[in-house]
């Protein structure tokens, strides 16, 4: 069974060495949900996936595509990537809030 989670996250832009990505990041209550998810991955099968990232499907708006969210600090925040494709199919800027869903997979 999978856990679905909602939240509306500011759109930020990132520049990195290898280019600029866009991305919402995850804190407070979802944030430990996604934690306590990736805990019980573990303890379940006794492994991790790579960088400790946990697969969702993530929808925003009309687009619904199969990703990954990644741990920060600790894991008190998670990091979800969104691709330019994503951002035009949904007219999104940095800045806007971003309605996301999440279904931890």
């Amino acid at each position: 069974m999978s856990e679905s989670l909602a939240c509306i996250l500011p759109l930020r832009r990132w520049k990195g060495d290898r280019g600029t990505y866009h991305l919402v990041t995850i804190g407070g209550e979802t944030a430990e949900a996604i934690a306590a998810h990736a805990l019980m991955h573990r303890l379940e099968f006794g492994t991790q996936r790579g960088f400790g990232s946990v697969k969702v499907m993530a929808e925003v708006g009309d687009t619904r595509w199969k990703t990954s969210v990644f741990p920060q600090n600790g894991k008190s925040e998670w990091v979800l990537l969104v691709s330019k494709k994503v951002m035009r199919a949904e007219d999104l800027a940095e800045g806007d809030p971003v309605p996301l869903a999440l279904e931890l997979l």
